[in-house]
């Protein structure tokens, strides 16, 4: 058979006739593959410039604003990819048939004609038996993947309603529901790979685990800090240190909580600054809530103030107490208090403890606080002052017992005036 054949292409070699029909068909295959090619870059153009003609229809229409027509440009962008893509691919195809088909007219370029074409064939055939073969197994892994689904769907429902306080169980707090149902679905969803992997088309071939191992080698070697970051998020959200909502100190910073992620948290600070700080700093600093006990138990702000020893102390009591009482923000209930913090060298630590109504907005209140001060001070004609000196005055620093009680001291004033 095979001789046959070769004798038939060596006497078509041989033939002016044949070789002259053999020419005519190469060169009307070449003009029809140039025909077609011709006709792809002509609709190439049309469609892509009817591509920017709908666009800008829809955004005449809808009258979008500068950011959305961005998105929509890039949305264009994608589709005139999408579109060349398809374009190539069809002229390489064009181009391909197109040799193939004049190599196959001669009876010297025959062979490698038809090598081209059994490779065609092959490719097409493999790929369709492929696709043919792996629909049992993407078959599985849909029916994996909507289980799945349906089950983190159940659990969705009832880690809000445990947010919502709807539902309650011990070892579960509101405001670590929704971190929990995050960590349960990333970990229901690496399990719901792992089963459904061996059902993937290719995972069996050595490209498929070549690419499993490099991304497992990218994950060990350059996810040190990322999972540094995720576990101090983890330490922040269930030690419950600070929730969103509440005034907090975290080192030097101070601010209302705006958002507790995975990687860092964010605080809105008193002049409108948002301050990300990442969760291992959150982890390694000391964490002051003012709000977590403000509503339902006794919350203290402190001020102070540094008084000589010439100035009768139950006198600084009652002007801080009545600086207090006309500060609007400071709570009448749980009483002011005044305590003596230190005997210093030169002179006495006063320290007056307010309770705020809104401890976000303590600085202001502190701000008008100061303010009531100074200006009782001043009514009363009492110096704000530390004084410091090298040598004994001649005078001994000291209160008479008659001026004890000053104005607006008053006489039932003990030692301890705590409320």
């Amino acid at each position: 058979m095979r001789l046959q054949q070769a004798l038939a292409e060596a006497d078509e070699a041989r033939t002016p006739q044949r070789l002259l029909v053999a020419t005519g068909l190469a060169s009307l295959g070449l003009a029809v593959g140039s025909l077609l090619l011709w006709a792809l870059v002509r609709a190439h153009r049309r469609f892509a410039g009817r591509l920017v003609e709908v666009a800008e229809e829809k955004l005449a229409q809808t009258g979008l604003t500068d950011v959305v027509s961005l998105r929509a440009s890039r949305v264009l962008e994608f589709q005139r990819g999408l579109l060349r893509a398809v374009t190539v691919g069809a002229g390489m195809v064009v181009v391909y048939s197109t040799f193939t088909f004049v190599l196959r007219r001669f009876p010297y370029t025959r062979p490698w004609g038809e090598s081209m074409r059994g490779f065609l064939f092959t490719t097409v055939e493999n790929l369709a038996l492929g696709v043919v073969n792996a629909i049992p197994g993407l078959f599985t892994v849909a029916l994996i993947v909507l289980i799945m689904r349906f089950i983190l769907r159940l659990l969705g429902i009832w880690f809000n309603a445990v947010e919502a306080g709807r539902t309650r169980v011990q070892w579960l707090y509101p405001e670590t529901a929704q971190t929990t149902r995050r960590l349960v679905s990333v970990l229901m969803w690496l399990f719901t790979i792992v089963v459904a992997y061996p059902y993937l088309p290719g995972s069996q071939t050595d490209a498929f685990k070549g690419v499993s191992v490099f991304l497992g080698l990218m994950l060990t070697f350059g996810s040190s800090g990322l999972v540094n970051q995720i576990m101090s998020g983890f330490m922040v959200t269930y030690s419950r240190a600070v929730r969103v909502g509440d005034y907090v100190r975290i080192g030097d910073v101070e601010g209302t909580v705006l958002h507790l992620g995975i990687l860092s948290t964010k605080l809105k600070t008193f002049r409108g600054e948002e301050a990300t700080i990442p969760n291992s700093v959150v982890v390694s600093q000391t964490t002051t809530d003012y709000s977590r006990f403000a509503e339902v138990k006794e919350t203290f702000t402190p001020t102070s103030v540094t008084i000589g020893y010439d100035t009768p102390w139950r006198q600084i009591h009652a002007l801080l107490l009545m600086a207090a009482e006309r500060t609007p923000g400071v709570r009448v209930e749980p009483k002011p208090y005044v305590l003596q913090e230190a005997l210093q060298d030169f002179y006495v630590k006063y320290t007056l403890f307010v309770c705020l109504d809104a401890q976000d907005q303590r600085y202001f209140t502190l701000n008008i606080l100061h303010a009531q001060i100074q200006d009782l001070f001043n009514e009363y004609g009492v110096q704000i002052m530390s004084p410091n000196y090298l040598a004994d005055p001649a005078a001994p620093k000291v209160v008479a017992k008659k001026d004890w009680y000053t104005s607006p001291a008053r006489v039932d004033e003990g030692a301890s005036t705590a409320g």
